[in-house]
């Protein structure tokens, strides 16, 4: 039996508690969405600083990226087994601690390393924040608290950039660069001491071994696949890549029969195989996936359409990215009010915007061209942002609000991941739909054309995210 509690029916004092274990953990989560972004910004002077060559400075964000994704999976499950608050207050320790080895650094191998470890952190801790939201509120109330977690996911990636160039300018006791990682210090020690008192815990009572070889088989076959789909581009596709990807289904098909024999053995597996036999969590999670190829493929090459194509430099392209990250904010308030009562018609409103917003836009720039005027080329990226918040939030709330308290953890890891692997298969399908027509280094009308063509791709895959939408709870029906 749960030892979870809910917030309907709780007197004031009680609400008041569920709130601020919502501050706590949407404070880490969005030390996780900056730290997603802010590096981004500060990479010229770290190569400039440590030495590190084009492909260390390609590592420094992917290492974090990586180890993000593999083992969400296992750290979802971690909080299962052993509570969520602790296994929260654990990985929030590990990546404040690798937050300070990333701002030691004195070399570009070391910070790649610390940058694992971070990701490794994170993969710990994010996976809680949705569990706890999941077991904490229900209802309305859970819809709005999923709202504010997409809210703070796009306020990540306002702020990240703009901290980012912000803290290495200031150059704060000499530290440049490194005081982007340093940053996360004082609210690491922060979150874990307010977690400590304000954050009730959770677990699935039932369940309390480890599954080593699951989260071996696991983590090996998502590496197989996450990690060519990563570098593979960029390497123009070589035959080792195709080898990897091959061996990674291999090895995920082989997971599954593991874990299949674990839960008939003990019930102990990594992944709870019985959250597939939710209509709503298979459909939730396959349109999770969709919905990070279109984030990954879209957020791409609309920004080389920006500076290649219409020749802005990042400066002149920073509105550009506010506008579309303030869309996602009022999205997300959107899905927070009225996700509750309406259910799959929010993302699939969200959905239907970013087509319809699209389709308008891929005439205008095949009219258009290179002469896109910068505010018709802006404008419309506020109504993307908001079908982008309104999908995100919408959908994290009606899949995970189908899962049974005991298996949040294990369901939030798995939710992840799908939006980790969707990314990187969208940005792999960027090389097919978009570097084929417009190769590394091209500029002006040969990328403009590039872009037009590729965001009929985004609007199908839309559309197919949308189907699958209608597996998630209708109106009417209790989430």
């Amino acid at each position: 039996m749960s030892t979870d509690t809910h917030t309907t029916g709780r007197p004031t004092g009680a609400a008041r508690a569920a709130t601020i274990t919502l501050v706590v953990i949407l404070i880490a989560e969005l030390m996780n969405a900056l730290d997603g972004s802010i590096v981004h910004t500060a990479l010229p002077s770290i190569q400039t600083d440590t030495g590190a060559s084009s492909a260390a400075v390609q590592w420094i964000p992917a290492a974090y990226t990586l180890t993000f994704a593999l083992a969400l999976i296992t750290g979802g499950r971690l909080g299962d087994l052993f509570g969520r608050k602790r296994v929260f207050i654990a990985g929030t320790m590990l990546f404040t601690l690798a937050s300070l080895l990333c701002g030691l650094a004195t070399g570009p191998d070391f910070l790649v390393a610390a940058r694992a470890l971070q990701g490794a952190g994170a993969a710990v801790m994010v996976p809680q924040v949705m569990a706890t939201i999941a077991v904490t509120f229900q209802g309305e109330s859970q819809a709005k608290a999923f709202g504010m977690y997409g809210m703070i996911m796009s306020l990540g990636g306002v702020l990240g950039p703009v901290l980012g160039a912000v803290l290495t300018a200031a150059d704060i006791a000499g530290l440049g660069w490194r005081t982007i990682f340093l940053i996360n210090l004082p609210i690491g020690a922060a979150t874990v001491l307010f977690a400590l008192k304000f954050i009730p815990e959770s677990r699935d009572q039932q369940a309390r071994r480890l599954d080593p070889l699951g989260m071996l088989l696991s983590s090996m076959g998502l590496l197989l696949i996450a990690y060519p789909l990563t570098v593979g581009g960029e390497k123009h596709w070589p035959l080792w890549s195709f080898f990897m990807l091959a061996a990674g289904v291999v090895v995920l098909a082989v997971f599954v029969a593991q874990q299949r024999a674990k839960t008939a053995k003990d019930g102990s597996a990594l992944v709870a195989l019985s959250l597939f036999k939710s209509k709503a969590f298979a459909g939730g999670l396959a349109a999770q996936l969709v919905f990070g190829l279109v984030s990954g493929l879209f957020l791409l090459t609309w920004v080389l359409f920006m500076q290649s194509g219409l020749g802005l430099t990042p400066g002149q392209f920073a509105p550009a990215s506010v506008a579309i990250s303030i869309g996602g904010m009022a999205g997300a308030m959107l899905a927070s009010k009225w996700a509750g009562r309406h259910m799959r018609r929010v993302p699939q409103t969200g959905a239907a915007l970013i087509a319809l917003t699209l389709a308008g836009y891929q005439l205008m720039v095949s009219a258009q061209q290179t002469e896109t005027p910068f505010v018709a080329a802006v404008a419309p990226m506020i109504l993307v942002g908001a079908g982008f918040g309104m999908v995100g939030a919408g959908l994290a709330g009606l899949t995970l609000s189908q899962v049974g308290h005991e298996d949040a953890g294990s369901a939030a890891g798995l939710f992840n991941t799908a939006m980790q692997i969707g990314t990187a298969l969208g940005i792999a399908t960027a090389s097919v739909v978009f570097f084929n027509h417009a190769p590394a280094g091209s500029h002006g009308t040969t990328v403009t054309e590039a872009f037009a063509g590729s965001i009929w791709y985004i609007v199908a895959a839309l559309a197919v995210m949308w189907a699958l939408m209608f597996r998630l709870p209708k109106p009417g029906k209790a989430a």
